[in-house]
């Protein structure tokens, strides 16, 4: 009766977007964080030649993710040269486009993280190799799905002990 309820109480929560970072071959989910629309996604990373950071600022926008900007501290090989505005950022270029999909290959010279809010994610630990990053809807019982299928054997049957003790008989 009472997983009835649960199941009731958790199909009438709204869902959620989720950005997810998964394995670019094998599609293997490796992180998972939520966001609403509207919000930023930057790439960050050192760029391989100027050895300077570099931002490139996505925001959710419906099921894509939407260029907004690059930041970067300096000019150099593989760096816009035209439409540059300098702010107190660093110098910002207007991003264009958006990707249902948004393919990286971190590197470890980069140092690339995904940095969603204050959360700063490090992609070349999180990885072994290419990853896409994409927009899913989530809903409350996907949630509560993947936490009872996550669920430690070892703590379920420390509970049941526990029971099994207090009562005197065995759960099954």
């Amino acid at each position: 009766m009472v997983a009835g309820a649960t199941t009731v109480a958790a199909s009438s929560v709204r869902s959620e977007t989720t950005l997810v970072v998964a394995d670019a071959d094998s599609r293997e989910r490796l992180l998972e964080v939520p966001v609403d629309q509207g919000t930023e996604v930057t790439l960050a990373y050192t760029h391989s030649v100027q050895k300077t950071p570099v931002e490139d600022v996505y925001v959710v926008d419906g099921t894509e993710l939407r260029a907004d900007r690059s930041v970067f501290h300096s000019f150099g090989a593989g760096l816009p040269t035209e439409n540059v505005t300098r702010t107190d950022e660093g110098y910002v270029v207007s991003g264009s486009g958006s990707h249902e999909e948004l393919f990286v290959v971190p590197g470890t010279i980069a140092g690339h993280e995904l940095v969603v809010g204050g959360d700063r994610y490090d992609l070349v630990e999180t990885a072994d190799g290419g990853v896409v990053l994409t927009l899913a809807e989530r809903t409350a019982s996907d949630s509560l799905a993947d936490w009872v299928s996550t669920v430690d054997a070892r703590s379920v049957n420390h509970i049941s002990n526990e029971a099994s003790a207090s009562t005197g008989a065995p759960l099954s």
